[in-house]
């Protein structure tokens, strides 16, 4: 391979290659043994240029590096000579930190004797604090409910949204509000649904616009409790399935699924229609109206298929859920979503709180929670009984006392057996399946195995 293509002697004619002796005139241009003359270093005997040789670093010689050369001063800044007008045009950019050097110099010692002008560059420099303000730029979910009640108080409203749907209505707005400017990348990011079923976590991988679709289906089993139409069957009646889970899975093979954006349109008028049905609870031959006319209690009774709730606290469920998966819907898009307002926030707490104690029975009827302690501890309805104090922390937090023997029991302070603390966020994370029961950062004390039922009993709050 060395020699390949070439004659005998071939090397030699190619310039700068070839094997050279000690001799032969190396970095010599002209053979005299003298070296090269200045300026043709590098070149071949007859003048073309070969390949330059390798620099050598100072650091390679072992002398000391050379002191950097001091920068040249700067040339001062002269202020340019502008007119009147000129100057008061450049305040827009001046304001901005938007002009060169020298404009700078000229607006700033203009100002010094321009009092109009720098009455206006003041009055702009403020406006440039408002459009730079380092505060994120979403809302405090606290604002709307300050707002209309700042509108409220200055005129009640002539038909007011029971105070029980609010959390409702506030926290469709805010969902609302995040889906406003979703483009079709955002609508099918993927999104895993969880919850817990039988002491597991279980997911369910959808889509953003899948989540509306699962928040449109169970929110039908409200609309159609008011005599609005399924969203499952586009029809009024019984609906299709009373069950969440199963209604969610019918509407999506309805759809086609994965559901588009599309869906956002049905979901928000659906959110308002039940809004409306329960502040005006109107319509003799409507269930809604018959259970809300003369007072609005909100006890028309909503099925979920294996259980009931009163409407009032149906709301209140669906507010949960809206905020739940418009955070699962906000981490799928990595954006920031606060916590409800405080007020609603105590609300679902609450309605958590209380469920717990038939959770536990269901989960001591299906032998997953100490089976033992029911015969054992069984009291009569009315009676005082074993009590757990369930201490939420934080924004919209209180005390709960739990009855653990049996739903019918009246939990008692004299009858406290244990104590667990947690944080709001972190218990609703936990009802909503979330968080794990062995994961939740719950301050103990007590009957361990009451705590461990307890805490379990609010993971199984959760369902897709």
């Amino acid at each position: 391979m060395s020699g390949a293509g070439h004659e005998d002697g071939d090397w030699e004619k190619h310039e700068g290659y070839g094997p050279r002796g000690p001799d032969d005139g190396a970095g010599d241009s002209d053979g005299d043994g003298k070296g090269p003359e200045p300026g043709t270093a590098g070149r071949a005997g007859d003048g073309s240029p070969r390949i330059p040789l390798p620099r050598s670093s100072v650091e390679d010689t072992g002398l000391p590096l050379p002191a950097p050369e001091p920068p040249a001063p700067a040339a001062p800044l002269v202020p340019l000579v502008l007119e009147h007008d000129v100057l008061r045009s450049l305040l827009g950019a001046w304001a901005l930190a938007a002009c060169a050097p020298e404009e700078t110099l000229a607006v700033e010692e203009h100002l010094g004797e321009c009092g109009a002008c720098a009455d206006e560059a003041r009055r702009l420099r403020e406006a440039v604090e408002l459009l730079q303000r380092p505060e994120p730029l979403d809302l405090d979910p606290t604002l709307r409910t300050r707002v209309l009640e700042s509108c409220l108080d200055r005129r009640p409203p002539r038909i007011p949204v029971p105070e029980w749907a609010a959390p409702y209505d506030a926290e469709t707005a805010r969902l609302d509000a995040l889906l406003q400017d979703f483009g079709d990348s955002e609508w099918h990011a993927p999104v895993r649904l969880r919850w817990f079923e039988d002491d597991e976590q279980t997911t369910r991988r959808t889509t953003v616009a899948g989540v509306i679709a699962h928040l449109l289906s169970v929110d039908g089993l409200v609309a159609v409790a008011l005599g609005l139409d399924d969203p499952v069957t586009g029809g009024q009646g019984t609906p299709v399935a009373p069950n969440p889970a199963s209604r969610t899975e019918a509407y999506w093979r309805a759809s086609y699924f994965p559901p588009t954006r599309s869906v956002r349109v049905p979901w928000r008028e659906q959110s308002h229609g039940i809004v409306r049905h329960v502040s005006f609870a109107v319509g003799s031959t409507s269930r809604a109206g018959e259970a809300e006319r003369g007072g609005g209690s909100g006890k028309l009774p909503i099925s979920y298929g294996d259980f009931e709730l009163p409407l009032r606290d149906a709301m209140l469920d669906r507010a949960f859920e809206c905020w739940v998966h418009a955070g699962d819907i906000a981490d799928a898009v990595d954006y920031p979503y606060e916590p409800p307002a405080p007020r609603h926030l105590h609300g679902m707490i609450d309605l958590a709180a209380r469920m717990l104690p038939e959770a536990l029975a269901a989960r001591r009827l299906a032998g997953l929670a100490a089976p033992n302690r029911t015969t054992r501890h069984l009291v009569p309805a009315g009676e005082p009984g074993r009590s757990l104090r369930l201490e939420i922390e934080g924004s919209g937090g209180g005390e709960w006392l739990i009855s653990l023997d049996s739903p019918a029991a009246l939990a008692s302070s004299a009858h406290e057996v244990a104590h667990v603390a947690l944080d709001g966020v972190e218990f609703c994370q936990l009802a909503a399946g979330h968080v794990s029961p062995e994961e939740a950062a719950a301050g103990q004390d007590g009957d361990r195995e009451a705590i461990r039922d307890v805490l379990f009993a609010a993971a199984s709050l959760s369902r897709m």
